[in-house]
């Protein structure tokens, strides 16, 4: 199959990929295995210079609606600025916040969820 096809599967894009980065409660703090998965995706965005990158902000249900739209935009625009520095095209970045909403572990307010304070990053 990779001697008929192989010239064909070799321009095919990449699959793409996903990442999810944590923070600390309350603010714009990786946590420690954050940043170090951070440094791995850095390296994949480099390999893939004709990629795509979509970063998705999230916060935890303490606090206000708006203030944590607010931080969700700050976490992803963090990430943005990160990538930036380490060379990817501001124009194949794209950010968004998405608050509250959209949680990976469902509960009620004011409930201190760690793996809801993340950034979603989509790498095509």
């Amino acid at each position: 199959m990779s001697e008929r096809y192989g010239p064909t599967l070799a321009v095919q894009p990449s699959r793409p990929s996903a990442y999810i980065l944590y923070f600390e409660t309350g603010g714009n703090v990786l946590t420690a295995e954050s940043t170090v998965a951070l440094k791995a995706l850095r390296t994949e965005i480099a390999e893939r210079p004709a990629s795509e990158v979509l970063v998705i902000g999230h916060t935890d249900r303490v606090g206000s609606v708006d203030g944590n739209d607010k931080l969700s935009l700050k976490r992803a625009e963090l990430i943005r600025g990160v990538l930036i520095e380490s060379g990817v095209d501001a124009g194949k970045l794209e950010t968004i916040g998405r608050g509250e909403r959209d949680p990976l572990v469902p509960t009620a307010d004011e409930v201190d969820e760690p793996r809801n304070r993340r950034v979603e990053i989509n790498v095509r």
